[in-house]
């Protein structure tokens, strides 16, 4: 934990920002987890993904928007990655999961978007109604669009603010993380409200006093978390490269009798691929997330925190004589 908060915050410096921004010896690491810089060059990869069997999260990079005017770019923006989506051939095909309420189609490919992007930093009401245009759009296509969760300062708005949505329609769904200690009752929540709910462990630098700060009860929270969705949520989606816990869970709903078609797996664009493989092969429904966009630094830096001897073997490359 000591690396990943060293890391974090280095990168908050802007020499950093400039050093990896430029550093050739950055680029094959940036091109291994951004899909591209425009959604021309991210749908191809989501295409390939889609055709070896496996569905797709395709995400626009960026955050905190200043304005009602970038707000309405952004929500353009994500309307036009649902189009795009949709008029796509290789993207058109629906495999039907049989959900709790009698079965309807699982999207291929949707999308996930931050309500900071929506306009929350100005108000709830802006990012509400932003994400209501997009939903409504999703939900004429027969997409689904998914409300990442971000730092802890923002966790209860996009609470009320997804939960609102999803009571006027189920074309939208949440993100929790794990290590924060309020997780348990906003997963409660999340299942009354029979919304779909990706499940992290959290990426982001917080204090004690919201989240835990030891791996270990991470990981014990993040199991008991992703068991009781296993039995009680509606289509979750679990999402970890920990390998331990994966196998964990492939035992639980082994023992429970749980339907593989019921939930899925996801995992970040270019991490894990042999496990993504692998899991595609046993018989579950595996979600690629696929970022792509120019405003890739904030999420890159956590990237590399997560595996912070990628980010210290080439600072070490950097400087060495």
């Amino acid at each position: 934990m000591i690396g990943r908060a060293l890391i974090l915050k280095t990168a908050a410096w802007k020499p950093t920002e400039r050093l990896v921004r430029k550093s050739f010896l950055f680029r094959p690491l940036v091109k291994r987890f951004i899909a591209g810089d425009s959604l021309e060059q991210a749908l191809p990869v989501c295409e390939d993904l889609v055709g070896r069997g496996f569905f797709v999260t395709l995400d626009l990079l960026g955050e905190n928007t200043n304005s009602a005017e970038e707000a309405s770019k952004a929500k353009n923006e994500y309307i036009r990655m649902l189009e795009a989506i949709a008029n796509s051939p290789a993207t058109k095909a629906q495999k039907l999961v049989p959900f709790p309420d009698g079965g309807r189609n699982v999207e291929p490919c949707n999308i996930s978007i931050k309500l900071t992007q929506c306009g929350l930093d100005i108000s709830d009401e802006l990012a509400f109604e932003t994400l209501l245009e997009v939903v409504e759009t999703a939900k004429r296509l027969d997409l689904f669009v998914r409300v990442d969760m971000e730092a802890s300062a923002y966790t209860e708005r996009t609470m009320d603010v997804v939960s609102k949505a999803v009571q006027q329609t189920p074309y939208t769904g949440f993100v929790l993380q794990s290590y924060l200690k309020r997780t348990d009752d906003d997963l409660t929540r999340v299942i009354d409200l029979k919304g779909r709910c990706r499940l992290v462990k959290g990426a982001y630098l917080e204090p004690a006093t919201v989240a835990f700060p030891d791996k270990r009860t991470v990981d014990e929270q993040y199991l008991k978390q992703a068991k009781r969705m296993l039995k009680e949520a509606y289509y979750p989606a679990i999402a970890t490269h920990d390998e331990s816990i994966i196998k964990e869970l492939n035992a639980f709903v082994e023992q429970e009798k749980i339907d593989k078609a019921t939930f899925e797996y996801q995992m970040l664009f270019g991490i894990r691929r042999d496990l993504q493989d692998q899991l595609l092969k046993q018989g579950f429904n595996v979600r690629v997330y696929v970022p792509f966009g120019d405003a890739w630094y904030p999420y890159f830096t956590r990237r590399l925190a997560e595996r912070p001897a990628n980010f210290f073997f080439i600072l070490k490359s950097m400087f060495k004589g």
